[in-house]
């Protein structure tokens, strides 16, 4: 399923912060072919050419090479669950874990580790890049050093961002708030709804107050479990009811994540209320986020809202699409009782949202 590379072995007699990167594709690894004229993956024992300033970095450092590589428009729940034995298999043996990822799908799979890794006291930061690394301009080797950096960096013995993290140009964010804005710019991600993490300058500058604090009683507990048979429906002026009941009459669909206006607010029309109240009486769990980036939902404060409540919508708060998406598969997986699972729904797992 892998392969191991040891890039900065330990020395004996020379205790070490070690890090473990997990490859899994993307934009960073790439390099141009000039025989073929195209972008092609990169062969990471050939890493130490490509970002000489990792030997002088002062840690263990050890590279995992997915079998597959993917293009993150190709990632799956599969994948994720991937990732997260990787990191339950190795979990004992590193400090911390860098997953190098492509842009397009990272904020959803840093969502879905962060409810897949229960427990977790060590670093996970994912990172990438907007250009190659073997483009002259790449963000990446900045990306992928400072991560290095931000996931072996400790205080006391004891990690400074034992989360599941995303850092990118400068900014660290919380995984499970971060969405991707930019596709052409190298500020790509931005999380609208908490406050950075750390920012990367002439010092790495910690935002201590929002980072999740270290717990040493916390055990790492890896599920191995997500429902896929889940989607999202975003809310249209025009939206019609043949469209809202074919989503809702999909076989086998157990999860819905409805993208509202604004704070939660959606049509009030009869078929629409219907649909839904009768999608939700068969067993669908409907969880409602706002299609804002900044805000949240506050289901019921407008008549708009209001009957969504009294039908057994559930309210995201400030959950972003992604973490909405990913912690439904987790609990449609992993959570059998039915009231329990919509009660975790409207609550926090691990500061995904706000209370």
């Amino acid at each position: 399923m892998y392969r191991t590379i040891h890039i900065n072995p330990v020395r004996p007699g020379q205790p070490r912060s070690s890090v473990l990167v997990i490859y899994t594709g993307g934009t960073l690894g790439m390099i141009y072919d000039r025989q073929n004229d195209q972008l092609v993956p990169f062969d990471f024992e050939q890493i130490l050419d490509r970002v000489p300033e990792i030997r002088r970095l002062d840690f263990e450092l050890t590279v995992v090479v997915l079998n597959e590589l993917l293009d993150s428009s190709n990632m799956k729940p599969a994948n994720w669950l991937h990732m997260a034995r990787i990191i339950g298999e190795n979990y004992d043996a590193y400090d911390s874990f860098v997953i190098l990822h492509g842009t397009d799908t990272m904020a959803y799979t840093a969502s879905a580790l962060s409810f897949l890794l229960e427990g977790l006291t060590k670093p996970v930061i994912l990172t990438g890049a907007q250009l190659p690394i073997g483009v002259a301009r790449s963000d990446a080797r900045e990306n992928f050093i400072t991560a290095l950096e931000i996931a072996a960096a400790q205080e006391n013995g004891r990690p400074l961002v034992p989360e599941v993290c995303i850092y990118f140009n400068s900014l660290l964010l919380r995984g499970n708030r971060a969405k991707k804005k930019e596709s052409v710019h190298f500020n790509a991600f931005h999380s609208e709804n908490y406050p950075h993490l750390a920012m990367a300058g002439v010092n790495i500058e910690y935002n201590t107050p929002f980072i999740r604090p270290y717990s040493a009683e916390s055990r790492l507990k890896v599920y191995e479990a997500m429902e896929t048979q889940v989607i999202v429906m975003p809310l249209f002026p025009g939206i019609s009811s043949p469209i809202v009941s074919g989503i809702l009459g999909i076989p086998g669909l157990r999860g819905l994540v409805l993208e509202s206006y604004g704070a939660g607010n959606a049509p009030t029309e009869t078929w629409f209320l219907n649909a839904l109240a009768n999608a939700i009486d068969r067993g669908l769990v409907i969880v409602n986020v706002s299609q804002c980036d900044g805000g949240r939902v506050t289901q019921g404060r407008y008549q708009t809202s209001e009957q969504l409540d009294s039908i057994g919508v559930v309210s995201g708060s400030d959950l972003t699409v992604e973490a909405a998406i990913t912690k439904l598969m987790f609990l449609l997986a992993n959570e059998p009782d039915p009231d329990l699972l919509k009660n975790r729904l409207a609550e926090p797992i691990c500061g995904e949202m706000s209370r």
